[in-house]
């Protein structure tokens, strides 16, 4: 019988598709893969605006090539995979991570405000979980991780359209987790706190100090402390793990 509590240290020969896969967690995630022996095909909506990550991934040398698509239009997010498996032959891990933000009070929300972020943060994971499946199945150990975020469960003034979004991934988390379970396919969630990516770090500075005061650890979080949850759930040692979801907060909600 097999005691070992750690993981098996490499991701060679798995195929990983990260969305949004070029900045911030996303950026992160895609680079911790990689360096641990995945091809990623890291997503984004234009190659042209990911020059600082592909400058990283040219001095590492690293195996991440960029592809281009809206997460929001399911032609494309079928497409993209078809690419992937025509270049690389399997997908093995998807982690959902694209995700956009339009905060208005919900007064002040538009309908085209509202549906713009749940089409991608939420419709989008949907989407390509429905092209990616039939690759992970064959896998027999596909590996689904869907970025949340906290707000998806304490809420927040002016985001309604992103709360709903990212909480709607949980049910979505959990049922995909239950129809794929039998068929060797993980599917579980990270919900991070408040991160220091470009989108926190230009909340004005008083805003952000009053946030910083209210998580108990006394810090923002770091785009590779979600990584390294995103590098454990996708390992083949995981596999027990399904339908959870992995609050990574620094304490702001128990």
């Amino acid at each position: 019988m097999n005691t070992s509590t750690t993981l098996a240290g490499t991701l060679e020969g798995k195929v990983a598709v990260v969305t949004g896969g070029t900045r911030g967690i996303g950026a992160a995630i895609s680079l911790a893969l990689a360096r641990d022996g995945a091809t990623v095909a890291a997503g984004c909506t234009s190659a042209a605006k990911a020059g600082e990550f592909a400058d990283k991934v040219e001095v590492e040398e690293l195996p991440i090539k960029l592809f281009e698509g809206n997460v929001g239009d399911p032609d494309d997010c079928q497409r993209v995979i078809d690419e992937v498996v025509a270049e690389y032959g399997r997908v093995d891990i998807l982690v959902n991570n694209a995700g956009i933000t339009v905060d208005k009070t919900v007064k002040r929300m538009t309908v085209d405000d509202w549906h713009a972020v749940l089409r991608v943060n939420l419709s989008g994971s949907f989407y390509m979980a429905k092209a990616a499946l039939p690759h992970l199945v064959e896998t027999g150990r596909g590996r689904v991780v869907n970025i949340s975020s906290v707000i998806g469960e304490t809420g927040n003034f002016g985001q309604a359209n992103y709360a709903a979004s990212k909480s709607g991934l949980f049910g979505f988390t959990k049922t995909l987790a239950i129809e794929y379970a039998s068929k060797g396919v993980t599917v579980n969630a990270i919900t991070p706190g408040f991160v220091a990516t470009d989108m926190v770090n230009a909340v004005p500075d008083d805003v952000l100090a009053n946030i910083v005061s209210t998580i108990p650890v006394g810090r923002l979080g770091r785009a590779d402390e979600i990584a390294r949850a995103v590098r454990f759930l996708v390992d083949d040692d995981a596999g027990y793990i399904t339908g959870s979801i992995m609050a990574i907060n620094g304490g702001l909600e128990m």
